[in-house]
């Protein structure tokens, strides 16, 4: 399929990991698009002003160049009424419709993958989205709700007729979860049937996941989403292996260096207390398959000071 889409190599959005430090860090390795953590329509229209918790989702660093705000919600009215507000931020790029969500708590209210239920009212949402900003609109989602409900070449078909971007799949259905393995083949028939471009998602982890997915999807673009915790080289090395190239090694000293950076970020942007809670989990990521990485991981869950976790990492190369 012939498209005037530039080679997308982005951050997949997860919730509570890809705020703007991870997306940064990202960039910084290779990324050309990141995507903002899901952010409720409904919550961020009843938030009160100044309130925390959507200050930090929609903060955006100088760096990030082609950064989306992913949206979720049911409501046609209150996804086009958020929307509004977010491109009237002017911090994002663009606006990508979650409806590939798996939680529980996401599904059950009607929200992510349950509108792949539902597909009039996914119509409207996009419709109603698409027709509230100038910024370009997108969507990602999986494969279909479950084994009776492969219904992604529908939700694709309904965002080519409204002039959406492209559409992201991730090659699993809601009822998989995370289990299993991304069917990279089910995605190559969703692209064969669209003029839509078709961004291929699921289980990149190595620069040959990235090789594989591509040559069996079809497609040039991809979104790599857990492979990137704590490793945000994974898009350096990927992009080399695409290109026929060899990636340059990432030694210790930068893995723990990458870490402290990213835990000083998480301060300065969140507070200590919330920065270091939360940096705890990213660091766990970092140190995977190191060499006392247990132990060490016992101490982060203690630690309740940047001091403290900048010493922890210290510890990693003094040993």
């Amino acid at each position: 399929m012939k498209t005037d889409l530039p080679f997308v190599y982005g951050l997949a959005p997860m919730a509570g990991m890809t705020d703007w430090p991870m997306r940064v860090l990202c960039y910084r390795m290779g990324a050309n698009y990141a995507c903002s953590e899901m952010v409720s329509a409904m919550g961020l229209m009843c938030a009160k002003p100044g309130n925390m918790v959507y200050r930090h989702l929609l903060e955006v660093h100088p760096e990030e160049t082609n950064t989306a705000c992913q949206l979720f919600g049911r409501d046609p009215s209150v996804m086009a009424e958020a929307t509004q507000r977010i491109t009237a931020l002017g911090r994002f790029k663009s606006i990508d419709i979650n409806m590939g969500c798996p939680a529980r708590k996401v599904v059950h209210s009607g929200e992510g993958s349950a509108l792949l239920l539902k597909p009039d009212l996914a119509y409207k949402i996009m419709e109603a989205v698409k027709r509230s900003t100038d910024l370009p609109v997108t969507v990602k989602t999986r494969l279909g709700y479950d084994e009776d409900s492969m219904n992604a070449v529908e939700l694709g078909k309904a965002a080519q007729s409204l002039g959406l971007r492209w559409l992201c799949v991730h090659g699993r259905t809601r009822q998989q979860q995370y289990s299993g393995k991304a069917d990279y083949a089910a995605i190559a028939r969703i692209r064969e049937q669209l003029t839509l471009p078709v961004i291929a998602n699921g289980d990149v982890f190595t620069p040959a996941d990235a090789l594989r997915i591509r040559q069996e999807s079809g497609c040039e673009s991809l979104m790599i989403g857990r492979g990137a915790m704590g490793d945000p080289w994974l898009f350096r090395a990927a992009l080399a292996a695409i290109r026929g190239e060899e990636a340059p090694t990432v030694t210790l000293q930068e893995r723990v260096d990458t870490a402290r950076l990213h835990a000083q970020w998480m301060v300065a942007y969140k507070g200590e207390r919330l920065g270091v809670m939360e940096m705890r989990k990213h660091i766990g990521h970092y140190i995977g398959g190191l060499r006392g990485a247990t132990a060490l991981r016992r101490e982060l869950n203690l630690a309740k000071t940047l001091k403290e976790l900048e010493s922890l990492l210290g510890r990693l190369l003094e040993e």
